[in-house]
């Protein structure tokens, strides 16, 4: 499929048009410059043309190993995987030395290049729209990407480049974060396609290591890394072939105490890492071996936990650890005490910069993914409940005896169970307890949610409660004058 990259200066609206051309609001929009850091790859449409769109840092004069230096380089690689690059100025401010600079370097790059003057609507725009000219790369397409203004004379300059490039035999999947409620639905039998990979969001505190690790994952720098916390902003999502599994990865930004997040930005970009846990179906939570099981790391599993997620613990930074066999006992002994509702869950040791542990990571990744969607015969299920009941009967609150009758699983994705019995408010959570703990451990089913649920058997009588009506005057003098 025919890919486009949007590059220019920072804050000249390259995150509103990728948005605008997606038709979602998927990359963070803020009035300060340098927002996005990463490349973010989504599935855009303009009229009948449908191509794949590439939003990047904004270009900035820096070529060491600074942030903004290893943000250009990511820049300048998204233009070389690109077809075609699109040049975004700022028509109110008009054609900046920047700019000249960076329209040297796509010319002489050799990919065809489209040159936007964005924000030209106005009196405004109209000097900024015809100083570009002066950049040497043709003629200047003019566009509101906060409006929607220009959009046809946008796809009138791509439609010659991409009637060009050969058409693919398999159109790509959409690599967006947004889901539809379709592809949450349960399946029988369901595998990763490519159409519908496994989906995993990787979260953690900040500097945690999370884009090393996907990074490393897919075997190529394609996420922004660096020593400073807070790098990563929006959830960036990659999709690629996992040993013959069809994945998308969600990297996400470190999420810190809600006490902690002052800024409009980093409260956007928590935000945009939650839905990507929601959107998820295994969620990785990272940890620093240095300090694991902090608080905010609880959170985020339980929080993941809560969402219905299979989870795996993975702890990074392993490769610095002497006393490996000592510390790992301390990380068991730490998990079961602490995250309790996660009991059996993986916990995989890793090294996000060496590689070691990927394939284990891989292979409990694929196991709680598995356990996730497993479904229990109703037979097995029943069989089970009466050894449970025969082992421990259920308690007798109020001295109303509570009749556990028959036990069935409603849902996958996370197992879903419901059991009818009498009095189904009266039992105590401890019970409730003991049952799913049960079905965690014969029915191999460890670390991932379940979900139980008492009904009564009453509850679907349509006339429960209702009083008996009353009959009519007359069907009461019919009654009478036959009695007489």
């Amino acid at each position: 499929m025919f890919t486009l990259a949007i590059v220019g200066r920072p804050n000249v609206g390259k995150s509103t048009l990728f948005n605008r051309l997606v038709g979602k609001k998927l990359a963070l929009v803020d009035d300060q410059p340098g927002v996005t850091r990463d490349l973010r790859e989504g599935a855009a449409r303009l009229g009948d043309l449908k191509f794949t769109v590439i939003d990047t840092a904004g270009l900035e004069d820096a070529t060491d190993d600074s942030l903004q230096g290893r943000m250009r380089r990511l820049t300048e690689r998204a233009v070389d995987m690109a077809d075609a690059a699109l040049f975004v100025i700022d028509a109110r401010v008009g054609v900046t030395p920047v700019d000249q600079i960076f329209a040297d370097i796509l010319r002489r790059k050799g990919h065809p290049v489209l040159l936007a003057a964005n924000k030209a609507e106005g009196r405004l725009g109209e000097a900024g729209m015809f100083e570009a000219f002066s950049l040497g790369l043709g003629e200047v397409i003019g566009l509101s990407a906060e409006h929607g203004e220009g959009m046809a004379d946008l796809a009138a300059a791509l439609r010659p480049l991409i009637d060009a490039k050969p058409a693919d035999i398999e159109e790509e999947a959409d690599t967006d974060i947004e889901i539809e409620e379709g592809d949450m639905e349960e399946e029988a039998d369901w595998a990763p396609t490519t159409k519908r990979p496994l989906k995993i969001a990787v979260v953690g505190r900040p500097n945690a290591g999370k884009s090393t690790l996907i990074n490393q994952i897919i075997g190529q720098e394609r996420l922004l890394t660096g020593p400073e916390a807070g790098i990563t902003r929006d959830s960036i999502s990659v999709n690629f072939d996992w040993d013959g599994v069809p994945t998308r990865l969600f990297d996400t930004a470190g999420m810190r105490k809600r006490a902690k997040v002052v800024e409009k930005l980093e409260k956007l970009s928590v935000s945009d890492g939650l839905r990507a846990v929601k959107f998820a179906e295994v969620v990785v939570v990272l940890l620093d071996a240095d300090i694991p099981f902090e608080a905010q790391d609880l959170r985020i599993a339980d929080l993941a936990e809560r969402e219905g997620r299979a989870v795996v613990i993975a702890v990074n930074k392993w490769d610095l650890e002497e006393n490996r066999q000592e510390k790992l006992a301390e990380l068991k002994e730490a998990f079961e005490r602490l995250l309790p509702q996660l009991r059996g869950a993986p916990l995989i040791t890793v090294s996000a910069k060496t590689g070691r542990g990927m394939d284990r990571l891989q292979e409990a990744i694929l196991r709680a993914h598995a356990t996730w969607n497993r479904r229990v015969p109703t037979a097995a299920l029943n069989r089970w409940l009466a050894g449970m009941l025969e082992q421990h009967p259920p308690p007798a609150p109020q001295g109303k005896r509570i009749r556990l009758r028959y036990a069935t699983q409603v849902k996958t994705r996370p197992p879903g169970f419901v059991v009818m019995c009498s009095h189904p408010e009266l039992m105590p959570d401890s019970y409730s307890r003991y049952l799913v703990n049960g079905l965690r451990v014969d029915f191999d089913m460890p670390g991932t949610p379940i979900r139980l649920h008492m009904r009564g058997q009453g509850d679907s009588n349509p006339y429960k409660g209702k009083k008996r009506a009353e009959p009519s005057r007359l069907r009461k003098h019919t009654l009478g004058r036959r009695k007489d």
